[in-house]
């Protein structure tokens, strides 16, 4: 089931229902998943509440309790201010931006922690997210170099090469790269 608490440009509750079923058959979750888009003000309530942190963040995935009905895989929630925010920013769609952290949420639910898994849940993601048709991964994107973080489009890191006038080339690295977001 999905709740779109937050409207997303260009997705439906059906649309991310039938993205998230795909991605459960792919990561081989067995069971319901509840889908929640919504505001980073309530990521933020909920990661507070249930992981000490008093910060919005963009996706936090919560596995059934131990006495939960039989069938059920758990809940997913995601800020949909943070994936408009981060789609701007990576060159791709809001609602392509979605289904990237609905894509994380559901490994997680799968059992892979990337804060522990010697990169197991990154190489998992990183290949399902191309079988879907996803842009970069998040996992992925976070492990990238600052520097090619950018220019990162569509999932491929764009050539760190560039051409530079000559008083660039003469700039330090500190002050070439002062004032650009990283």
């Amino acid at each position: 089931m999905v709740i779109l608490q937050k409207p997303v440009p260009g997705l439906t509750e059906d649309t991310l229902d039938r993205f998230v079923t795909r991605a459960k058959r792919s990561a081989g979750l067995r069971g319901s998943v509840t889908v929640l888009v919504t505001t980073s003000r309530e990521l933020r309530r909920l990661n507070q509440r249930f992981r000490g942190k008093d910060t919005p963040t963009d996706v936090l995935s919560f596995p059934p309790p131990p006495l939960a009905a039989k069938g059920f895989a758990g809940d997913v929630a995601i800020s949909a201010d943070i994936a408009s925010q981060n789609a701007r920013r990576l060159g791709h769609s809001p609602a392509e931006e979605i289904k990237i952290l609905a894509l994380h949420g559901v490994l997680h639910l799968s059992g892979f922690d990337h804060e522990t898994d010697n990169g197991a849940m990154a190489r998992r993601e990183e290949r399902l997210r191309r079988q879907l048709g996803l842009p970069i991964a998040l996992i992925e994107r976070n492990s990238v170099p600052k520097i090619l973080k950018r220019r990162v489009r569509r999932g491929r890191p764009q050539s760190s090469r560039r051409k530079a006038s000559a008083s660039q080339r003469r700039a330090s690295p500190e002050s070439a790269s002062r004032g650009r977001a990283q």
